[in-house]
């Protein structure tokens, strides 16, 4: 019986989808990003479901949306008892190891992940910090051991070269491999002096929707923009170049042709569009995220692929790309298979994505962004707090920078709301304030432990 085809999974945190040379900034330097979506199917419009770590990185494993994986805010953790794609290859013969940012292990976040349920399948090798931002000088738990590793000068070229040792290791057995770097996630200046060179704060484009600040971290950071910008930038250069090593051991491994490559990221950065830092928005720059899936022989090379996707659509359509099937066996995931439409054999299968921000906390707290659900299709985005009151409605072809709110020029939301309801009635979605819906999900003591781990002085607690 012939091998089944490796899987390799690589995604930065805070990346967003306009970022790159292939999405046609002319500003970042992106050749291995570039090549890979020349190689592959590149989409203009994936998004992702829910834009803050946590509950991103869950349904990106999962294909499942946050209530039914359990990471439904920053550091409560993922649910041990659901599938994710490192325990549906590890049943197909696949060695499964995950290197990098974790940040689905609750808290505190320099805690040791022991072998077993909590690794969530990836037991074959574990290269993991459960989450820092700490890029020069950081650490890691390598195996079996709690020990910590240092992962200096830059954590991302050291998960690099944990993720080409692995591969090298796996000639008995296809392996399936996660690799999480934590840039272009701020602190923005981190990225090796090579890079840092390459951009002139000055010369930088910014986008015409970049505004005044709202709150209080946009204050700080709104004097730094273009500073900020440039070492953003420099971020993803220096990733791409760790992306050119990965492209290259698989090249000299003689894995190219058999491998299944995707690159991605958890959610986008504001970087003062529309007034806002970093996530946890519903306009492009936080939810739309850069999504390239290469699978020689198995996709076709070069596709541009407009039609809506979304995270949660990663893990069923490698179930099918990778033949983990047949579907009757895998589980009901929340995400839809975009294999078959990607071979020319069906119709796009979903006209829009389910989208989201479960919990007023965090960096959406700071912000005065309250909790929000919304559809995003190929042309609009519609999104309504969760007590139903509407927001916004762009058309985003008409209006590519969200600068025109059509609910605010006398365009009625009765339809987007039937629209919605369908879509949250079919996904289960709890659409109530965060601390019932914790409760009802039973993660409320998790909630506060993060609380007082977090926010030791003012935890905000469920009672």
């Amino acid at each position: 019986m012939a091998r089944k085809p490796n899987v390799l999974v690589v995604f930065a945190d805070q990346m967003r989808a306009m970022a790159t040379g292939y999405a046609g900034n002319p500003d970042v330097i992106t050749p291995h990003l570039d090549r890979l979506a020349s190689e592959g199917c590149r989409f203009t419009r994936a998004f992702s479901n829910s834009p803050v770590c946590t509950p991103a990185r869950g349904t990106l494993l999962t294909g499942l949306f946050p209530h039914r994986h359990g990471a439904v805010v920053n550091d409560v953790p993922i649910r041990t008892d659901v599938p994710t794609l490192g325990t549906l290859c590890r049943e197909q013969g696949y060695a499964a190891g995950y290197v990098g940012k974790w940040h689905l292990d609750g808290v505190p976040r320099d805690r040791f992940t022991p072998p077993g349920p909590r690794r969530c399948g990836f037991d074959d090798h574990w290269a993991v910090h459960n989450c820092t931002h700490n890029y020069t000088g950081g650490f890691c738990y390598r195996n079996d051991s709690a020990a910590r590793m240092s992962t200096a000068p830059w954590s991302p070229a050291f998960y690099t070269t944990e993720a080409i040792r692995f591969m090298e290791s796996c000639r008995d057995r296809p392996f399936a491999l996660v690799v999480s770097w934590g840039p272009p996630h701020n602190p923005y200046g981190t990225a090796p002096e090579t890079f840092r060179k390459l951009y002139d704060p000055a010369a930088l484009t910014l986008r015409p929707n970049v505004a005044p600040p709202v709150g209080a971290i946009s204050e700080r950071e709104g004097p730094h923009l273009r500073e900020n910008l440039a070492g953003y930038y420099a971020h993803i250069t220096a990733l791409d170049s760790e992306m050119g090593r990965l492209m290259r051991a698989l090249d000299d491994l003689g894995l190219t042709q058999d491998t299944i490559v995707v690159f991605t990221s958890d959610h986008g950065d504001m970087l003062l569009s529309h007034g806002y830092s970093r996530k946890q928005l519903y306009f492009d720059e936080s939810i739309n995220v850069p999504l390239i899936c290469r699978a020689p022989g198995r996709l076709p090379a070069g596709r541009c692929v407009s039609g809506p996707a979304a995270l949660a659509d990663i893990v069923p359509t490698l179930c099918d790309l990778a033949g983990l099937g047949p579907a009757a066996r895998l589980p009901a995931f929340d995400g839809v298979n975009l294999a078959p439409a990607l071979q020319g054999r069906t119709a796009w299968p979903r006209d829009d994505v389910l989208i989201f921000n479960q919990g007023a906390v965090d960096e959406a707290l700071a912000q005065g962004v309250p909790e929000w659900v919304g559809l995003r299709t190929s042309q609009f985005t519609y999104v309504r707090q969760l007590d139903g009151a509407p927001i916004v409605l762009y058309d985003n072809d008409a209006d590519p920078w969200q600068e025109c709110n059509l609910l605010e020029a006398g365009a009625t939301s009765a339809e987007w709301d039937a629209r919605l309801e369908r879509r949250i009635a079919k996904a289960g979605f709890p659409d109530e304030p965060w601390p019932q819906m914790m409760s009802r999900l039973g993660i409320k003591d998790l909630w506060n432990e993060r609380e007082r781990t977090m926010h030791p002085r003012a935890p905000r607690l469920i009672r």
